[in-house]
């Protein structure tokens, strides 16, 4: 049997098209009409490859088709100098990120339409026009030169999603400095590691925030983390909810005493196109964070492209992504939408809180066109059932995308139905923190199967290669790109040699990306989850995905997560950590019940040794399951890593399952 099953036990390259653009979303299409002026009619497929071998080409027209202007025009689009993995983007040229997420509408005609809406936990609303985001950065632009902030200088924001968060992170381009998204989750340790490891001069934070009704104490975290970041020499306090907290003499600094006056002037410096607007740290198995560390003309460009050409974006859109600003999503989110000239929707709430409804409500609310939210989060709103979703006006969306994990079928289908109403694609999006954005994608203009990428994302040359580096059709193998591209991250913060040992050392000029996929030989592409995570019984290879979607066609099973532990005649056997249903009774026929079920999906072969039930999964706040610490946790090894996990607490369920 195919392991790449869903969970009827299905091939899923045999699964029947699920979704099919009509006459008007083809019209729409962003991606066509880029194809065509390129000059290839409607033939995508020789465009995508044109994108993928003409690098210099490619972006070049897709700078011109986004109408990014840059303050000095470039000589070059592509310096090969120190080879594929260090090379440089529209040499000769000045380009600020900011000046085209923002400036350039400051105003100007339609500056006074809104870009940013702002919801809290608590229901609050916030709109801010094009003119009124522009005022709000240029006074902490004023702010931070104040506190004598120079260019290259490094700022950490531990802030909630706000439009005030933005303004900074849009203040410190303008002035060519480099701001470091933290998590509002984070604890101290988090913090002063990430901080401490980009020798930050400035960190801004928040008193605190509200999250299901609850105070988040995050002053209190950030004084915690100073206590451990020495060369922090300011902290900027925003009052979001005007509660008293600490205020250390000579370092902390209200957020009312650092804006600089009304009328103060844009201060937008002509930067090189390398020069650094962002270090994003990602978390791994071992070791500390790698900060990925992204220039003006890199992670920027690259995520509107993505979002132009994937997703269909332009300035008639609302856009809402379920995100963090600490995530790759949340930086992503709002320099693409707002280059595009649309909407963008900041959330600070949780899903289903004060009530199931809630993401629905706010896409009614707010009439979102284009929606974004993981898989895990679409899996834990099913178990509110259809009904929640039909009481709300959803007629706005158009989009309906999806990144951080695999799907599998059921919940997919659940979101094409019950939330897109037939209407609208699930586009599948995954690539990473390194990459600024996606490396395969779903275009609008084809049609879709359950779970799928249909499309290799424009100007990525991508493919699957096996175990000895050979090109393979319908088999598992490593997902890598074979080019460059300007959104690849400039090297690891002061660590070059971590860059190009993690993603360059397996094969000459090849970027592994550590991802198991698939492609059909049809157009379409499956990714299977992280190599790392991938399950090896009695020699036969299957990602975590396929176990937890058998798994899940037992209805006691809310949700699930598959790990391996060593077998001294398999090599390895399968575990299953269920999150049971309401209603459902721990016991040992129903632990065989799951196993059945699995088994007849996926073979006896692949039947788990053991299913353990727990109440919650260690997750990230994004809602992804993070299975190395489900691994870590029961095996009782070190977990590495633990900045990104939203609730320790879950580590002990899996610790003392029996």
């Amino acid at each position: 049997m195919d392991p790449n099953t869903d969970s009827t036990g299905q091939s899923l390259t045999e699964l029947a098209v699920a979704w099919t653009p009509d006459a008007q979303t083809l019209k729409r299409s962003r991606l066509l009409r880029f194809c065509r002026e390129c000059g290839f009619d409607d033939d995508l497929d020789r465009f995508l490859e044109w994108s993928a071998t003409d690098t210099a080409g490619f972006w070049d027209a897709a700078v011109r088709d986004l109408k990014l202007e840059f303050l000095e025009p470039y000589s070059r689009v592509m310096d090969e100098g120190e080879g594929l993995p260090w090379r440089r983007w529209f040499t000769g040229g000045r380009y600020n990120y900011v000046h085209n997420a923002l400036d350039k509408r400051v105003g100007k005609p339609g500056s006074d339409r809104v870009c940013l809406i702002w919801e809290g936990d608590d229901g609050e609303v916030r709109r801010l026009t094009w003119d009124d985001l522009g005022e709000l950065t240029s006074r902490v632009a004023a702010g931070f030169e104040a506190l004598g902030i120079q260019p290259g200088d490094r700022v950490g924001i531990f802030m909630p999603m706000a439009p005030e968060t933005v303004a900074v992170t849009f203040a410190l381009g303008r002035l060519g400095a480099i701001y470091i998204p933290i998590f509002s989750g984070y604890g101290a340790e988090a913090v002063a590691q990430r901080l401490n490891d980009a020798e930050a001069r400035f960190l801004v934070t928040a008193d605190g925030f509200p999250r299901r009704g609850s105070m988040v104490r995050v002053k209190e975290t950030a004084d915690a983390a100073l206590e451990l970041a020495p060369t922090v020499e300011r902290c900027v306090v925003w009052p979001r909810l005007g509660r008293s907290t600490p205020m250390a003499a000579g370092r902390d600094i209200h957020w009312s005493e650092f804006l600089g006056p009304e009328g103060s002037p844009p201060r937008t410096r002509a930067t090189d196109p390398e020069d650094p607007c962002l270090i994003i740290y990602t978390s791994g198995t071992t070791g500390r964070p790698k900060g990925a560390v992204h220039p003006h003309c890199g992670f920027p460009i690259k995520g509107t492209q993505d979002m132009a050409h994937l997703f269909d974006v332009d300035e008639t859109d609302t856009l809402f992504w379920f995100t963090d600003l600490g995530w790759m999503m949340g930086p992503w989110a709002i320099i693409g939408s707002l280059t595009l000239g649309a909407t963008c929707v900041l959330f600070e709430g949780a899903p289903d809180y004060p009530h199931p409804g809630r993401v629905w409500e706010l896409v009614e609310r707010h009439r979102v066109t284009v929606l974004g939210i993981a898989p895990t989060a679409i899996r834990a709103l099913m178990a509110f059932g259809a009904d929640v979703p039909a009481r709300f006006d959803l007629s706005s969306l158009r989009i309906q995308g999806s990144t951080g994990e695999p799907w599998n079928v059921e919940p997919w289908l659940w979101f094409l139905k019950h939330i897109g109403r037939e209407r609208c694609p699930v586009l599948n999006y995954s690539g990473g923190t390194e990459v600024s954005g996606g490396i395969l994608g779903c275009v609008s203009c084809r049609p879709l199967k359950p779970c799928c990428f249909n499309a290799v994302v424009p100007g990525m040359a991508v493919d699957v290669l096996d175990t000895e580096g050979r090109p393979v059709v319908g088999e598992v193998g490593e997902l890598v790109i074979k080019n460059a591209w300007p959104g690849m991250t400039r090297g690891f913060w002061r660590d070059r040699e971590r860059y190009e040992q993690t993603y360059w050392s397996r094969w000459p000029d090849v970027w592994v990306h550590g991802d198991w996929a698939l492609k059909d030989g049809e157009g379409y592409w499956y990714i299977l989850g992280r190599s790392d995570d991938t399950l090896k019984v009695a020699g036969k290879r299957i990602g975590p995905a396929e176990v937890e979607s058998a798994a899940g066609a037992h209805p006691a099973v809310k949700e699930s997560a598959a790990v391996g532990a060593p077998d001294p005649l398999k090599g390895e056997h399968i575990l299953v950590f269920v999150v049971p249903n309401p209603g459902a009774v721990e016991s040992d026929p129903l632990r065989s019940e799951i196993q059945d079920s699995v088994a007849r999906s996926l073979g006896k072969p692949l039947r788990p040794h053991a299913v353990y039930f727990v109440d919650e999964l260690p997750k990230t706040r994004n809602a992804k399951v993070l299975r190395r610490l489900v691994r870590a946790a029961h095996r009782g090894e070190p977990p590495g890593d633990l900045s990104s996990l939203e609730r320790p607490e879950a580590l002990d369920a899996i610790r003392n399952a029996r």
